[in-house]
């Protein structure tokens, strides 16, 4: 498909800087399959589900990943990427053609790292120096690796270190925040437990190159990113038995869609699941595992929107998109949420 057709035009101030107080106060948007949209709010969620229902959530915890340093005099900027082993990492470079191999960046703080080698992606594999675990560095070196479309917009602070984690972060790993489930309070977990519904945790390490944009004219010419994933044995029995049991499963967030994909079969069964996935939905893609989605809105043209388009349509996304514009609806990772429901 050509990848013009997942375009529109987003005014730049509905991008959101800043999260909803309290979370679960933000906006949510229900698009169902058939039948009028309507305008809510997150708390709302409860009331759209039906007992037996389980929402599927992401446990990633993002990392401090943002690293600033230099390699003599030339500033280099570093986003941490995907995990290599105990010390190395993929990072995207910013002036990276002022990096060669066996070169050694000073960051912050005293934390080192020596370039390796450049990736066919543009990325670079970075060794940390010294014997602190690499999450100790980050820590005292790094920032939250907040979205480009906020962070060219004002600095990162430390509100940011709360705000771009969710309740539900417990597994190191992301580079970024699997934003559907910022939403989530302990109140909310509380009334949806009360409703009957049900909640499981599967873990996707979100890379940066879910930022990168689509170059290509058409779909088919697009690689995506490979992320790193798992389900437990023990989640996937749980899952299978809740749609055998007439429940629905609902992903909070397009990481946990791609990793309930990757790991059904065709025939809807989910099995257990440890890997990367490097799964690209768009239209056309006949879903197995899920029976419902619940994300923020996206970026024009990007992979998520095609994603969104293929499980309710290219026509009923650009309409709800259209609506949610023009009420004032607020973008992307700290902006408010819609329940799609096919």
């Amino acid at each position: 498909m050509k990848v013009d057709l997942f375009d529109f035009e987003l005014p730049p101030e509905r991008i959101a800087l800043r999260p909803a107080r309290p979370r679960d106060a933000a906006r949510m948007l229900f698009v169902p399959g058939e039948g009028a949209l309507a305008d809510l709010t997150v708390r709302d969620l409860p009331g759209l589900l039906r007992q037996g229902d389980v929402l599927v959530f992401n446990d990633t915890r993002v990392i401090p990943a943002q690293l600033e340093g230099r390699r003599g005099e030339a500033r280099i900027g570093a986003t941490l990427h995907k995990r290599i082993d105990l010390r190395r990492w993929q990072a995207f470079v910013r002036n990276a053609k002022r990096l060669h191999p066996g070169d050694t960046i000073d960051f912050a703080a005293g934390v080192q790292a020596q370039a390796e080698e450049r990736h066919s992606d543009g990325s670079w594999s970075l060794a940390f120096l010294g014997e602190e675990p690499v999450e100790v560095l980050l820590d005292r070196a790094g920032q939250m690796p907040l979205p480009p479309y906020i962070a060219g917009k004002r600095p990162t602070d430390a509100d940011d270190r709360l705000d771009y984690q969710t309740m539900f972060a417990d597994k190191d790993g992301a580079v970024a925040a699997p934003t559907a489930a910022l939403h989530f309070t302990p109140a909310l977990m509380a009334a949806l437990d009360t409703a009957g519904v049900g909640k499981e945790v599967l873990t996707l390490h979100v890379g940066a190159g879910t930022f990168l944009p689509v170059k290509a004219e058409d779909t088919a010419e697009h690689r995506m990113h490979a992320e790193w994933g798992t389900i437990s044995a023990a989640s996937a029995q749980r899952l299978n038995q809740v749609r055998q049991s007439g429940g629905r499963v609902i992903a909070v967030g397009t990481t946990s869609l791609r990793l309930l994909e990757s790991a059904a079969d065709e025939q809807g069964t989910i099995h257990p699941f440890a890997g990367d996935t490097a799964i690209f939905i768009t239209p056309g893609y006949r879903f197995r595992a899920v029976d419902g989605l619940m994300t923020n809105f996206h970026l024009p043209r990007s992979t998520l929107f095609m994603l969104v388009s293929a499980l309710m349509g290219l026509e009923k996304m650009h309409a709800a998109y259209a609506h949610a514009i023009g009420e004032g609806y607020r973008f992307y990772s700290y902006g408010d949420s819609s329940l799609l429901l096919p």
